[in-house]
C-alpha cells in the first residue's frame, strides 16, 4: 500500500505488552539504574514523556512510590518534546547540588498504521542518575537554544504525530539550528570538533548525523550508532540511551558530544572518567511477529471479547491510598520472632507454629527473586493477551503469593521456572479513564 516505505522495512523495533506504559517502563528502566547505587537515595525523580498515562496525575509519584522511595521526595513531570528528558540532564548537570537526582525518559507513542512513525517508532525509557561520588562521566560543558521551529506536533487529545517533509527539517533544523548549538558548546569549552571522540544524536532522519557532523567538523568515525534497526527511536528516553552507548564505548578522558533536537536543541558534553561501567542487563524481550496483535495491543483494531470482557472495574482510590505501599511497592511482613514471610502483611504471623500478633516488620517482594511452584492457563477468562497466566510462586527466603504472569508463552510455563517481578497495569477502567497497576511475575530468561 504505501511503497515509499520499503527501505524502512528492516530490523526491528521494540513493542510494549498491553500492559506497559510510560510509567510501568520508566519503573523497570530505573530499577536497572539503581541496582548498582544501593546506597543512592535521590532526592529528585524526573519523568519526561511525551506519553504520560495521566494528564492530572503526577506520573513520577507512581514511579517513585514502585521503587520504593517513601515520601520525602521531589518528583516532577515533564513532557511536550522529545528532548524533555535531556534537557532536564542538562539543567541538573548545570546547577549541581550535593544530593543524588534520578531523571528517567520513557515512551510508548502510537503512529497511524502504514506511517513513517510506524516503522520507526520503539517503546522503551532510560535513565540517568546524577549527583556526588564516583563518576563514570563528568560535565564538561552545555549549550541550549530554543526555536519554535515544528518539524512535528501532535495536538492535545490527538493519538497521532502530524511531520513535515523531511528535506526542510534536515535542511533548515538539524544543518542550521544544530550545527549553531554544537558550534558554541564547544567553543565555551575551548575546545575544537577534532577533540571530540564520541557524537550522539538521535536523529530519526537517514544519514542526517554524518551531515551534521561534517558541517560541524566532527570525525566521521566519533558517530555513534542511533540503533533504530534493532531498537527504534525511543522519543525522549533515545538521548540517554545513546549515552549509554557512547560511554560504554569511550576510553577514559574521551570527549564525548550528545546533542537533542526539537523544539530547539541542546548540547551536552561529557568526559568519560575511568570509572568502570556495569554490564547492560539481559535483553529478556520476546520477539512478535503478529501486526493484529500489536494493533490490538495500541488499541487500534476494536476486537469481539465477549461478555467476559463486559466487567466494569470501577477503582475505590480510598482503598488504593489505603492500601498504597502495598500495592505500589510489593510491600508484605516478616515476622521479628520467626523470620516467616507473608504476603500480605497482617497483624498475626501465618507460621502455625508462632502465630505471634503485631511482630511484622514491611519487607518488599518486588525484587527478590523466585519460581514457579503452580501454573494455570486459562483461556476462557478475559484479558487482551490469552491466555489468562497465573500460578502460585515461592520467593526465595519465604513467601507465596498467588500471582499473574506477564510475557510468557502458553508452553514456557514449568515448575521451577526461575522468576523476577515487574511492575504492570493490572486492568483498566475504561468507563473512567483510570488504570491500576500491580506487579506480576515474568521469567528471567536473562539470569
Amino acid at each position: 500500500m504505501a511503497q515509499g516505505l520499503k527501505s524502512l522495512a528492516k530490523g526491528r523495533r521494540t513493542v510494549a505488552n498491553w500492559d506497559e506504559d510510560s510509567v510501568t517502563m520508566a519503573v523497570e528502566a530505573a530499577r536497572a539504574l539503581l541496582a548498582n547505587f544501593s546506597g543512592a537515595r535521590p532526592v529528585e525523580l524526573t519523568l519526561a514523556s511525551t506519553t504520560l498515562p495521566f494528564v492530572e496525575r503526577i506520573n513520577a509519584g507512581i514511579v517513585a512510590s514502585a521503587l520504593g522511595f517513601g515520601n520525602e521526595l521531589a518528583v516532577r513531570d515533564v513532557t511536550s518534546s522529545a528532548r524533555a528528558a535531556f534537557t532536564e540532564v542538562v539543567s541538573a548537570l548545570r546547577h549541581a547540588v550535593p544530593e543524588h537526582r534520578v531523571i528517567l525518559g520513557a515512551e510508548r507513542r502510537v503512529a497511524r498504521p502504514a506511517s513513517t512513525q510506524e516503522m520507526i517508532f520503539g517503546d522503551g525509557a532510560a535513565g540517568v542518575l546524577i549527583g556526588f561520588g564516583p563518576a563514570i562521566a563528568t560535565y564538561v560543558a552545555s549549550h541550549s537554544v530554543q526555536a519554535d521551529f515544528v518539524d512535528h506536533f501532535r495536538e492535545s487529545g490527538s493519538d497521532y504525530d502530524y511531520g513535515w517533509e523531511e528535506r526542510w527539517v534536515r535542511d533548515e533544523g538539524y544543518m542550521k539550528i544544530v550545527t549553531g548549538a554544537i558550534a558554541k558548546c564547544l567553543t565555551s569549552a575551548g575546545l575544537a570538533a577534532s577533540d571530540v571522540a564520541h557524537f550522539a544524536m538521535p536523529a530519526p532522519l537517514s544519514r542526517v548525523n554524518e551531515a551534521v557532523a561534517k558541517r560541524a567538523g566532527i570525525r566521521p568515525e566519533a558517530v555513534v550508532p542511533t540503533d533504530f534497526e534493532s531498537v527504534g527511536d525511543l522519543g525522549s528516553a533515545q538521548p540517554l540511551a545513546m549515552v549509554d552507548t557512547a560511554l560504554r564505548t569511550a576510553a577514559p578522558g574521551a570527549l564525548i558530544l550528545v546533542v537533542a533536537f526539537g523544539s530547539g536543541c541542546d548540547a551536552l558534553l561529557l568526559r568519560r572518567t575511568e570509572e568502570p561501567i556495569s554490564e547492560r542487563a539481559a535483553d529478556d524481550g520476546r520477539s512478535e511477529t503478529s501486526y493484529m496483535k500489536y494493533l490490538s495491543f495500541t488499541g487500534q483494531i476494536a476486537l469481539e471479547w465477549g461478555m467476559r470482557a463486559e466487567i466494569d472495574n470501577k477503582t475505590a482510590l480510598t482503598a488504593a491510598w489505603r492500601e498504597g505501599a502495598k500495592i505500589s511497592h510489593f510491600e508484605g511482613g516478616c515476622c521479628s520472632d520467626c523470620g516467616t514471610v507473608q504476603f500480605p502483611r497482617s497483624r498475626v504471623c501465618v507460621n502455625p507454629e508462632c502465630r505471634a500478633q503485631d511482630t511484622q516488620d514491611a519487607k518488599s517482594l518486588a525484587n527478590v527473586p523466585a519460581h514457579v511452584l503452580s501454573h494455570t492457563s486459562d483461556w476462557l477468562a478475559y484479558t487482551p493477551c490469552p491466555p489468562f497466566q497465573f500460578g502460585h510462586i515461592d520467593f526465595e527466603g519465604g513467601g507465596r503469593v498467588l500471582m499473574e504472569f506477564a510475557d510468557t508463552d502458553p508452553d514456557e510455563l514449568q515448575v521451577g521456572l526461575p522468576l523476577r517481578m515487574v511492575f504492570r497495569v493490572k486492568d483498566f477502567d475504561s468507563k473512567r479513564g483510570f488504570r491500576r497497576y500491580f506487579w506480576k511475575a515474568t521469567p528471567a530468561r536473562g539470569q
